[in-house]
């Protein structure tokens, strides 16, 4: 099986068990999630301190934005690679280009409620590296109604920019990490 086929037949059964996702909100899951998870974990915990990391959106003593590069950890450009294979398929749009950030949660912490659209965002996405049992659900707002999506490793969940939406409180005594993405067209650099 395909990685394509592989990730069509999640999108299919996320679908069928009915999970209640707002309208152009996609879960589907890494097709090299194991290795993959692996290595972004161990190489956050390696460089999540060095001095020269952009940190931003200080909340509650905790930075909720860490920004990790390729050049410290490989295999994140693989992860954004099927990320923007992902988003092409749902955008319809090919010249698809990705920025992203770890979000690591300690026992007790929570991220609070906002949203992606603060330039030319197209979509935007989370993807879970390590989720303990209890750690916090995915919440999107849309109006009136509330989406919870339970994470699980491996899984993406691709979603409108503008949506609102937060992260509950992790009630585990274990840390939680996943990166956050979003998506624009590529820029020509100009000469």
């Amino acid at each position: 099986m395909t990685n394509t086929e592989k990730n069509r037949r999640d999108i299919n059964s996320a679908a069928k068990a009915n999970i209640d996702l707002p309208a152009d909100t996609h879960i589907v899951y890494s097709s090299d999630a194991e290795v993959l998870n692996h290595a972004l974990l161990h190489g956050f915990l390696e460089h999540q301190h060095d001095p020269d990391i952009k940190r931003t959106h200080l909340f509650g003593g905790r930075y909720e934005n860490i920004y990790l590069k390729s050049r410290q950890i490989p295999q994140l450009r693989d992860l954004l690679d099927e990320a923007c294979d992902h988003a092409r398929h749902f955008l319809n749009i090919d010249d698809i280009q990705a920025g992203c950030w770890f979000n690591f949660m300690p026992g007790g912490a929570v991220t609070s409620v906002h949203s992606h659209d603060d330039f030319d965002e197209l979509m935007s996405a989370v993807y879970y590296v390590s989720v303990p049992e209890n750690s916090g659900n995915l919440i999107i707002h849309e109006g009136d109604r509330r989406h919870v999506i339970s994470p699980q490793e491996g899984m993406f969940v691709f979603f409108a920019p503008d949506a609102v939406h937060e992260v509950s409180k992790n009630m585990s005594a274990d840390d939680r990490l996943s990166i956050a993405i979003n998506f624009g067209r590529r820029r020509i650099a100009e000469d």
